[in-house]
């Protein structure tokens, strides 16, 4: 005979308002990009474990606008001297990355640090391999560029420098896929802040053997994309790049935010101080509308521009990390992304980054500098000697492509 059924059994079935609470608590996933990782293995041993993450409780004042002036500006335009020092420079795609094989960036000089900061406002991204240059003597170069950014909610090193941002996964915590898209991830690092960075770098000290690559995205390129009268409709707009996301995942990790969270509106086409070239400044992670026009037509713009940064890959470059390589990438002009593909292997880097100027537009900077602001593209080709005009009078024939 089947055993009855007792009362005590029956009460060991979950009531309504317990599941309903147990599926709350399965809708808190974790967000890689706007809830920073907590998580810790708990390996003290790790060679690198003092730069492991850490979320100290302090609070910094709002910041104030600071004067900037771009190093690259004072830099040789051929780059002789930094170009002349490596054994290799290989342009790694036509619009964006370069890679300079046999430089020591603890021997820069200072002619050398112009034309670096020239050569990245250039390519995009600059990548190095094989470099010794620890986070004290990173930070150095990087003060060069510019005041260093302090971050409001990501992590800083156990050791207290504060204006290293830490970035670091381990097995302790698998990110969520249901909790964000792919596109979400492309950004341009706190473009929310009143002189988002310029020359930025990151250093890998632990990466996976397969995975963790990171993909850069060209504004340039994006811009060069365009219609002559849609570039000049874009000219025209503005955007609200916003913090509150970030500072939202990092109250729901039970974080402190350090800084209180700001919005800013910068130009939809901003131009770069020293090569006088347009690019699109609009990114998924932080932009969120456009001003002035119809939510419709703002979601529609910023639909087409995030899909065009994410998924035309003639606009970008795609780097395979390895053991103390070191990327610069001008966080003016590029938009990028990290695979979140390597899991359960541990991925560990420090980020420097110094602050730009505030971004100007293309009315401003020819008003100011009394230049015209040009289109990348068309300046190359006109370099290579070829006769090409932008003004729709002139449209390529269209033809087949395979491969």
């Amino acid at each position: 005979m089947a055993p009855v059924a007792t009362n005590e059994n029956a009460s060991s079935e979950p009531t309504q308002a317990e599941r309903i609470e147990a599926l709350k608590n399965d809708s808190q996933v974790f967000n890689p990009f706007y809830s920073p990782s907590i998580g810790d293995d708990g390996d003290d041993k790790y060679e690198f474990a003092n730069f492991k993450p850490s979320f100290p409780t302090l609070s910094w004042e709002p910041l104030k606008e600071v004067s900037v002036s771009d190093r690259g500006l004072a830099a040789d335009p051929a780059k002789k001297s930094l170009l002349g020092a490596a054994q290799k420079v290989r342009h790694l795609t036509p619009a964006i990355g370069t890679e300079l094989l046999g430089i020591d960036l603890r021997q820069l000089s200072d002619t050398q640090k112009d034309e670096l900061a020239l050569l990245v406002a250039e390519r995009g991204a600059v990548f190095f391999r094989d470099q010794e240059i620890d986070i004290h003597q990173q930070l150095d170069l990087a003060r060069y560029f510019g005041p260093l950014h302090k971050h409001a909610t990501t992590p800083i090193p156990r050791n207290g420098l504060e204006e290293v941002h830490v970035v670091y996964n381990d097995s302790s915590r698998r990110p969520d896929p249901s909790s964000f898209s792919k596109l979400e991830l492309w950004h341009t690092d706190v473009s929310y802040e009143i002189q988002p960075p310029s020359t930025t770098s990151l250093k890998i000290l632990t990466g996976p053997e397969v995975g963790g690559d990171t993909t850069w995205s060209s504004g340039y390129a994006l811009y060069s994309s365009f219609s002559p009268g849609f570039q000049k409709y874009l000219e025209g707009l503005t955007a609200v790049h916003s913090a509150v996301a970030q500072a939202d995942g990092a109250r729901a990790a039970g974080l402190h935010v350090r800084r209180e969270p700001i919005e800013s509106i910068h130009p939809v086409v901003r131009v770069h101080p020293v090569t006088g070239w347009k690019s699109i400044y609009v990114n998924p992670g932080f932009t969120r509308r456009i001003v002035g026009v119809p939510k419709a037509e703002s979601d529609a713009l910023l639909s087409l521009l995030f899909h065009q940064i994410s998924e035309n890959p003639d606009f970008q470059v795609r780097f395979k990390w390895e053991k103390n390589s070191i990327a610069f990438w001008d966080n003016r002009i590029v938009t990028h992304s990290a695979t979140f593909d390597f899991w359960p292997a541990t991925r560990h880097a420090l980020r420097a980054t110094p602050h730009g100027e505030r971004p100007t537009s293309v009315a401003d900077y020819e008003k100011q500098t009394g230049k015209v602001a040009k289109d990348r593209q068309l300046e190359i080709w006109r370099q290579q000697g070829l006769d090409v005009s932008n003004n729709g009078s002139n449209p390529t024939k269209a033809r087949g492509y395979n491969d």
